[in-house]
């Protein structure tokens, strides 16, 4: 009862502003829900006078439902599927993974951008956009206005590549016969699903494939979704060993990410029940509920944002998310020229 006490007012108010957020999302997925959440929660912040009674409930929704959002994540993901079908795509998966990481700590060096956004924008532009942002937060202690900004840079840059990149698919002579080099292409270079599915669904309506450039696309972006699994481990373990470094006291398992554990177990359930037989399709109400609960947690994090200061120290993050972007797409391009994919 305390709980529901401390936390509904607080939580009803990201549900109130998040379903409009949720149904412009699917009306605009280019935009995606949230975008439209933290755009929605940082203008709303503004003419909230006193927030005390809603702060508890916003911060239970931004961290809580974030993790929650993440571990429904996993029941989209049937490993045998991804394992036998994301082959071909690995090796420009761990590139485009390798690059993203190794632009950000450079740069992080060298204009002295912060460590956190630092991080969340090189995971979110290697690996999945916003869900891997919703993972990594928690394990690094980023807070509202952080996870915001990064959030903001990278599906700033999936915009953008949802819009570019059927053309510039057709400039470098990718295959109109078939979806294979495009849906690679955009299963690497493109961060969050939404705008994997807009870019690789325009390259199907275009050359007549239905939907075989979709299907590839989103089987790449699924597994590089699963790199969310050893990247979160890794920085829980770096956090560690720095906070001792410090001289500070972090306990490793108090900032170990079970959440990741939960989200395995959820892609072990997946894959032994449509192994067994049972129609994936069952898995799509949790699925939505994911996207959902993502959008919801955006929401809360707008209203923990300063709008003012977000666009006032947001020119390095977005020239890194630029950086970021362009290095992942060079390189997937070089790999399946190596590879000889395309």
């Amino acid at each position: 009862m305390n709980f529901l006490a401390k936390n509904w007012k607080g939580a009803l108010l990201c549900l109130i502003i998040s379903i409009p957020c949720w149904f412009l999302g699917q009306r605009f997925p280019i935009i995606g829900g949230p975008v439209f959440g933290i755009l929605a929660g940082m203008i709303i912040t503004l003419f909230i006078r006193d927030k005390s009674q809603f702060n508890d409930g916003i911060t239970f929704v931004s961290k809580k439902i974030l993790q929650y959002a993440v571990i429904l994540l996993g029941f989209g993901l049937n490993l045998s599927v991804i394992l036998e079908t994301g082959k071909q795509s690995l090796p420009i998966i761990i590139a485009t993974i390798f690059t993203s990481l190794l632009i950000a700590w450079i740069l992080h060096k060298v204009m002295r951008i912060p460590g956190k956004i630092s991080t969340l924008v090189g995971v979110g532009s290697s690996i999945c956009g916003g869900s891997a942002i919703a993972a990594t937060a928690p394990v690094i202690d980023a807070d509202d206005e952080e996870v915001a900004q990064s959030i903001s840079v990278i599906f700033f840059f999936n915009m953008i590549a949802a819009l570019l990149f059927p053309t510039l698919g057709a400039l470098l002579g990718f295959s109109t016969s078939s979806g294979e080099a495009f849906g690679i292409f955009a299963g690497t270079a493109v961060n969050d699903t939404s705008s994997v599915t807009a870019a690789a669904s325009t390259w199907d309506s275009l050359y007549g494939l239905g939907t075989a450039t979709l299907d590839k696309a989103v089987t790449v972006k699924l597994t590089r979704t699963l790199a969310i699994i050893p990247i979160t481990l890794v920085l829980a373990f770096v956090r560690t060993k720095n906070a001792k470094t410090d001289g500070k006291k972090v306990n490793f398992r108090k900032i170990f990410p079970f959440f990741i554990l939960y989200f395995i177990l959820a892609s072990v359930i997946t894959t032994i029940a449509v192994n067994a037989g049972a129609s994936a399709e069952i898995f799509t109400p949790l699925k939505t509920l994911s996207k959902f609960f993502i959008v919801l947690a955006m929401c809360a994090i707008g209203l923990n944002t300063n709008i003012v200061k977000l666009v006032k120290t947001g020119g390095k993050p977005i020239l890194m998310g630029f950086c970021c972007w362009v290095g992942i797409t060079a390189v997937s391009l070089i790999m399946q020229h190596v590879l000889g994919i395309w």
